[in-house]
């Protein structure tokens, strides 16, 4: 379980906490909670998530187990410098999201002695690294990883395995549009859907 640094120094630095998986892994569960405690400890919280992510609520960040805290929507990562005025703690949601500008705010942010704490898929729906998370878990000094459960192995899940036949890099959705898979059920199903695919367009053709 990850604690939270309580070192004091002088010269105060902040310090970068990643939480990474797939979806429905508890990233955001994981966000909120440390959020919460920051929030109890009576420290001033600011929470940002990407204005584009309104699959719950329009301003709060809500986890798949319906947890909520209030957040601020911001359209780009430049808002949350120009809004992180005057805190101690800062948590974003849904990194993947922002643009590559996020890793200089956030390491800026640290910089200034606070604390910042980022949540986001580490992997897109083809299973590559997803947008600036790569290089927020290389600047971050504590990385949690968390797993879903493979809904057809039930073994850990790492991939986040798109259903829908939509090749955009972002698609919002739920368990209607995704589900968590294990390495080796995520590639039987990559092939399945290109089985399907290939079927598909022999038919188209005729």
């Amino acid at each position: 379980m990850f604690l939270e640094n309580n070192i004091t120094t002088e010269k105060k630095f902040g310090w970068i906490e990643v939480v990474c998986g797939s979806m429905f892994s508890g990233k955001t569960e994981e966000l909120i909670r440390r959020l919460k405690r920051a929030q109890f400890a009576k420290q001033k919280v600011e929470i940002f998530k990407p204005s584009i992510d309104v699959r719950y609520d329009d301003e709060k960040v809500v986890s798949h187990d319906a947890n909520e805290i209030r957040s601020t929507p911001v359209p780009s990562s430049e808002h949350i410098r120009l809004l992180a005025d005057d805190v101690e703690v800062v948590g974003i949601d849904e990194a993947q999201f922002f643009d590559e500008g996020i890793v200089k705010v956030c390491n800026d942010l640290a910089n200034n002695g606070i604390r910042v704490i980022v949540a986001g898929l580490d992997m897109d729906f083809k299973g590559n690294p997803f947008g600036p998370m790569p290089a927020l878990m290389a600047t971050a000094e504590y990385v949690t990883k968390v797993h879903a459960v493979c809904t057809r192995t039930g073994n850990l899940a790492h991939y986040s395995f798109r259903k829908i036949q939509n090749d955009a890099l972002v698609v919002l959705g739920e368990v209607e549009e995704y589900e968590p898979l294990s390495r080796a059920a995520y590639y039987n199903a990559i092939r399945e859907q290109e089985a399907e695919k290939t079927i598909e367009n022999k038919y188209k053709d005729r």
